[in-house]
C-alpha cells in the first residue's frame, strides 16, 4: 500500500508545528543494523521466534488449475515467500496438480508429505485425501475425516495458518 506523505499535526490542527525530536546518539555499529530503538529491537527479537519470511496460503476449487497456473507463471523466482496451495481434490483419485504446476514456474513445485518445512521460493501441494495443517513453518498431513459434514480442506488449513500469526 502506497502512503502519501504527511506533515504532524499539533493539538491545534496546524500541520507542521510539531517537530520530531532530534535522535539520541547511537553505537554507530547498532545503528548500521537497523535496530535504532528498544521497541524495535524488541519487535526483531519476536520476528526472529516466527519464520524470517512470508507462507502464503491459496486455496481453489476441484477447478481452480487454471487460476494457480496463472498466479504461478507471474510470481517472480526470487519470491521471499513460501506458497501452500489447497485444492478441493476427490479422494477416490491421485492428483497429478504438482506436476502439471511444475510446467508453469521454475519455482520448486512439490506435493507435501507429513513433517516437509517451508522453505521461500517454493510451492507447496497438498496431497488428496488428506487434511493439512501447519505449526512453526511445518506441513502436518492427517487421514481425511470420515465425518459426514462437509470436507473443508482450504478452511482447515488456512485456521490453522492464521494461528502462527
Amino acid at each position: 500500500m502506497k502512503r502519501s506523505p504527511r506533515r504532524p499535526r499539533s493539538a491545534s490542527g496546524k500541520a507542521g508545528a510539531l517537530r520530531a525530536a532530534p535522535p539520541s546518539p547511537i553505537n554507530k555499529a547498532t545503528r548500521e543494523q537497523g535496530a535504532t530503538s528498544p521497541t524495535r529491537a524488541s519487535a526483531a527479537a519476536r520476528q526472529s521466534s516466527r519464520d524470517t519470511f512470508p507462507i502464503v496460503g491459496i486455496g481453489a476449487s476441484a477447478g481452480g488449475l487454471e487460476a494457480f497456473s496463472e498466479l504461478l507463471a507471474h510470481l517472480s523466482l526470487d519470491a521471499a515467500m513460501g506458497f501452500v496451495l489447497v485444492q478441493h481434490l476427490d479422494p477416490n483419485y491421485p492428483s497429478i496438480l504438482s506436476e502439471i504446476l511444475s510446467r508453469t514456474t521454475r519455482m520448486p513445485v512439490v506435493e507435501v508429505t507429513h513433517g516437509m518445512s517451508v522453505e521461500a521460493g517454493h510451492v507447496y501441494v497438498m496431497p488428496p485425501n488428506t487434511r493439512m495443517t501447519i505449526v512453526e513453518g511445518v506441513l502436518n498431513l492427517a487421514p481425511r475425516s470420515d465425518d459426514r459434514g462437509p470436507h473443508m480442506p482450504i478452511d482447515h488449513f488456512l485456521r490453522s495458518l492464521a494461528a502462527r500469526m
